[in-house]
């Protein structure tokens, strides 16, 4: 027998076994969990879509300020100068090419009450220490903002411990305090719709939001793209979630001077991830996590993104699961590892068999038989194309989603460069999806297994669902953090370029309270 009989009589006997009962089951299974995400993202695209149609509607009726609030009556002096002082805290580490255009939106807010900025880094050695001390110079008097330096962490995470400076370190009349990732880029209203929604409803515990990625096209910022999507379903209810993002968190200012609920403790002794760790406290406590339909932000992602950091950026989110600070948290983190494992090649199951039976069939059609003699091949051709009307409505879903989100943050920054939707290569997407749910169980184990994990070039290790060890080598670890491809060591920040959006917030400032007096 020829090895292309061998061939063929493999390919033939695997589709029939494709379509007895329990394969086609799990096929079948597939094409739920195709639907169910097409769903979850069309119900995402309703309440973005929501907000927009009541952007263009306070736009119709006069309100040239709708992207900072529906209300043009409370952008009146007699209200703005009632607004809560807000302390946005930034932890920092490295340096990379996005970073400036993020930073220069976050302290160019148009906020119009008092406002203070804490970018808090590890060392003068870090390069975003340099690079955010000429950008500050920059707007000198104009904003209230400081470089905070913490020091290295010795029983939490470093972004955790540089949190927990910042707070320390915050006005003493603060009533919010805002945690920003560096990759973060804010809308011009952000912090004022965040802080709207707190004074609105004082029963919120945190408020939060989740990014837009922008791929830059590689395979690599493609599966991020992909891995970021099922989760911003759970970020787009227009109010109450469960979900938490670390990169944007509103919180009461006196929950951490007080400890309330163990919000200092749980992060300080011990803390990996700062919104498992503070989400795991607001479901112990039955306290209220809201995400506001505005708080959608662009995430731009390294030019350079290879998949070796993908990768990276995948092991740290899994790793995440690992950690735990009840009991009750880690009996979720685990039913949360099977079922997102489970329905990740739950997923991925049905492409394998597809390829099997068009195999199959192109084989058979070669050799002059004709498909309608075997019933087996007739089968499998139905599945395949089950799954194909399965895979374009979810992929449309998904364009539809991402469609109505670029046109919400245009809206919402009109000042700013429009964002577009031609940038996203869908093929890239579709394979992306395919590679991203095949890893992520493999992924998962690994971080179960090893218990460690190379952070932005620390090393952590857990022990109990808390770190236990913490590594620090240069020589070892990366040189470039995985999403933004920042400088970890030994390059300074070049010189900030001016931007009219500057000129702006230094009008809005010479016109409020100047804020760096205040006591």
């Amino acid at each position: 027998m020829s090895p292309f009989d061998s061939l063929d009589a493999f390919l033939i006997s695997a589709s029939r076994a494709f379509c007895s009962p329990p394969a086609i089951f799990v096929q079948i299974q597939g094409y739920v969990i195709c639907l169910t995400l097409a769903i979850g993202w069309t119900l995402a695209a309703y309440v973005r879509n929501r907000e927009i149609r009541r952007m263009k509607d306070s736009m119709r009726a006069g309100n040239s300020f709708a992207f900072l609030s529906h209300d043009i009556n409370y952008l009146e002096h007699s209200n703005q100068v009632n607004l809560p002082r807000v302390t946005v805290v930034m932890p920092l580490k490295g340096f990379g090419e996005h970073n400036l255009h993020n930073w220069r939106s976050q302290i160019t807010s148009l906020y119009g009450g008092p406002l203070e900025f804490l970018f808090v880094v590890e060392s003068t050695e870090d390069p975003a220490y340099h690079a955010i001390k000429r950008l500050l110079s920059d707007f000198k008097d104009c904003v209230d903002a400081k470089i905070v330096v913490a020091g290295l962490s010795t029983t939490c995470s470093q972004k955790i411990h540089n949190q927990l400076v910042g707070v320390q370190n915050m006005h003493k009349d603060s009533k919010y305090v805002l945690f920003l990732d560096d990759d973060v880029r804010l809308h011009p209203g952000s912090i004022g719709s965040l802080t709207a929604e707190m004074e609105k409803n004082p029963e919120i515990f945190i408020q939060t939001g989740y990014p837009l990625d922008l791929p830059s096209g590689s395979l690599g910022s493609y599966c991020i793209y992909e891995y970021h999507m099922p989760c911003s379903m759970g970020f787009a209810t227009g109010g109450k979630t469960f979900f938490l993002w670390g990169g944007c968190m509103m919180m009461h200012a006196d929950d951490f001077r007080t400890d309330r609920h163990g919000v200092v403790s749980e992060l300080r002794d011990g803390g990996y991830s700062d919104d498992m760790t503070l989400a795991a406290i607001a479901g112990a406590h039955k306290r209220l996590i809201t995400s506001p339909p505005v708080a959608v932000f662009p995430h731009p992602l390294a030019s350079d993104l290879s998949f070796s950091r993908y990768w990276n950026y995948l092991r740290k989110q899994t790793f995440v699961l690992e950690s735990y600070t009840t009991k009750v948290n880690w009996i979720m983190n685990r039913a949360l590892f099977s079922s997102h494992c489970y329905l990740s090649w739950g997923f991925v199951a049905p492409y394998f068999m597809a390829v099997v039976h068009v195999a199959a069939a192109l084989r058979i059609h070669s050799k002059g038989y004709l498909l309608g003699d075997t019933a087996f091949t007739s089968c499998g051709l139905l599945l395949v194309g089950c799954l194909a009307i399965c895979t374009f409505v979810e992929l449309l879903s998904m364009w539809n989603l991402t469609r109505i989100e670029v046109q919400l943050c245009n809206m919402l920054s009109p000042e700013a460069t429009p964002l577009s939707l031609a940038s996203y290569n869908w093929c890239l997407v579709f394979i992306a999806i395919l590679v991203d749910n095949f890893l992520y169980p493999v992924s998962a184990v690994r971080s179960h297994f090893s218990q460690s994990i190379n952070w932005s070039g620390i090393r952590y290790h857990l022990k109990d669902g808390k770190i236990s060890k913490i590594d620090r080598s240069k020589d070892k670890g990366p040189k470039f953090t995985d999403l933004g491809g920042k400088h970890l060591y030994g390059k300074k920040g070049a010189p900030p370029r001016a931007s009219i959006l500057g000129y702006l917030s230094r009008g809005l400032a010479q016109w409020r309270q100047p804020k760096k007096y205040d006591v």
